[in-house]
């Protein structure tokens, strides 16, 4: 791999100003797509007759580890794609790339919020006597980091992604009750659901880099199949997203009307998605990407929970 051409010097931000940097460049608002997931994974493992305090002190420590663990991801892949991501026109703004923060507090960024990652997963052991938390941390944040590698020798990037957000769900679970996934297979269709569907509109956004990918050696679906190809996989994927989705609404008994609502919603939306693409192509893709599947999780979400708590 060739070195990142080097940058003018730049003055240094402050600490506030460079986590500043870090939260804007990891778009610290995507963490939208995984966490009503984990969310849910935590809700439907709680057991219905523990006190919703100590839920509620569960539920807090799984969104912080959540957050450490996505901006671990996330600094690993910028830290690791520097160096492509200074050839490719679309993200040569990143701070890694422009000098703005050097690789070195980007790596130490990356290092601080594993260990707060970890440290977060401790307390299910101090607090709950749950020491799995704390077990799976290091192959968590191993499993997470791994997808940023897979462009250089796989098309199925794109899978791993999505294998990535699906272990929320599940990672959730365990803490909660870490003999819920044991038992109950909705929670393993969920994580499916999740995979596929995060890779069906990964695959959508590396429609914007197919030229510079195959210029560059890089793997990919649009890469490797061309923009008509990778649309229709994606449709698959997003096909076999829902049909798992349905699996889940299916095995889970405390799910009923308030999810199956959300379910059809789900479709819907990732209908109008594929609509928008066909649509407007690549000017569709801001919309498609980001805007449709944040407000898939979050009716997914807040569907499942509802269904578990109030109806």
């Amino acid at each position: 791999m060739t070195a990142a051409p080097s940058s003018p010097a730049l003055p240094r931000p402050s600490l506030g100003g460079r986590l500043a940097l870090v939260a804007a460049d990891i778009k610290l608002a995507h963490s939208v797509f995984a966490l009503p997931f984990a969310i849910l994974g935590a809700f439907m493992a709680r057991p219905t007759d523990a006190p919703w305090s100590r839920f509620a002190g569960q539920l807090a420590i799984v969104i912080a580890c959540m957050v450490f663990a996505r901006t671990w991801a996330m600094l690993i892949n910028r830290l690791a794609d520097r160096a492509i991501d200074a050839r490719n026109p679309r993200t040569q703004r990143r701070v890694l790339v422009s000098g703005t923060l050097s690789p070195r507090d980007g790596l130490l960024f990356a290092l601080a919020a594993a260990a707060a990652f970890i440290a977060c997963t401790a307390l299910f052991w101090l607090f709950f006597a749950n020491p799995w938390p704390l077990f799976l941390s290091v192959p968590v944040l191993l499993w997470i980091a791994f997808y940023s590698f897979t462009k250089r020798f796989t098309a199925l990037c794109h899978i791993f992604l999505g294998g990535a957000l699906a272990a929320s769900p599940l990672a959730a679970a365990i803490a909660i009750d870490p003999h819920f996934i044991a038992a109950n297979p909705a929670i393993w269709f969920l994580a499916g659901m999740v995979l596929f569907w995060v890779a069906g509109f990964d695959v959508i956004y590396a429609l914007q880099d197919l030229d510079f990918d195959r210029s560059a050696g890089l793997s990919s679906i649009p890469a490797r199949l061309g923009p008509s190809g990778a649309i229709w996989v994606s449709r698959l994927l997003h096909l076999a997203a829902i049909g798992l989705l349905i699996a889940a609404s299916q095995t889970e008994p405390r799910f009923g009307a308030v999810f199956a609502l959300g379910v059809a919603a789900v479709g819907g939306l990732l209908i109008v998605e594929h609509a928008v693409l066909a649509r407007r192509g690549k000017a569709g893709l801001e919309m498609a990407f980001f805007t449709i599947n944040g407000i898939v999780s979050c009716v997914l979400g807040l569907a499942g929970v509802l269904d578990l708590t109030v109806v």
